[in-house]
C-alpha cells in the first residue's frame, strides 16, 4: 500500500493541487497526498478558476501554497504522478533513481497527458477537472493494493 503520493505539474497552482484535492477527498487519511511543481512560483495560491471548479464539483479546495519539487520530496514519495511527459523528463533529470515509482496520472487512460489550463477560460478548467477525476478514480485501486503495474 502507498502511504505517500506526490502529484506534480509545472506551476503547482492548477492541475496538481486539483488532483491533490480530489485524492484527499477519495482516499483514507492513512495516505499522505501532496503536490509540487517543476517550475513553481513559491507560495502562490491555487488558481481561482481551479478552486471554483473544484467547489462546484463538491471537492474541498484545501489551503494551498505552491512549492518547488525537490529531490527530498521525490525520495519521500512512494508514488509520483505527473501530468505530462515533460514533467517526467524534469523529475528524472533531478532524481533518475525514482523512475520506478514515477508515472503519468493518465497512465490508465491510454497514457493521457493533462493539458495545462493556466490562463485559459473556465471551460478548460472544467475539462481538466473531468480528465483528472477519471484519472484519480483509476488510481484508487492501486493506492490500496500498492501495485502500479
Amino acid at each position: 500500500m502507498f502511504s505517500n503520493v506526490l502529484v506534480v505539474c509545472v506551476g503547482n497552482i492548477c492541475r496538481s493541487p486539483m488532483a491533490e484535492a480530489m485524492f484527499r477527498q477519495r482516499v483514507s487519511n492513512s495516505i499522505a497526498i501532496s503536490s509540487a511543481g517543476t517550475h513553481a512560483m513559491l507560495s502562490s495560491t491555487m488558481d481561482p478558476l481551479a478552486k471554483a471548479v473544484l467547489l462546484v464539483n463538491g471537492v474541498e479546495a484545501h489551503r494551498h501554497r505552491s512549492r518547488q519539487v525537490d529531490r527530498h520530496m521525490l525520495h519521500e514519495a512512494d508514488l509520483i504522478l505527473l501530468m505530462e511527459h515533460r514533467q517526467m523528463q524534469s523529475v528524472l533529470k533531478l532524481a533518475p533513481e525514482v523512475r520506478g515509482k514515477t508515472f503519468l496520472i493518465g497512465k490508465w487512460q491510454h497514457a493521457l497527458e493533462i493539458a495545462d489550463p493556466y490562463k485559459r477560460p473556465k471551460l478548460a478548467f472544467e475539462q481538466t477537472y473531468e480528465q483528472l477525476s477519471r484519472c484519480v478514480d483509476d488510481w484508487l485501486p492501486y493506492l490500496q493494493s500498492g501495485d502500479p503495474r
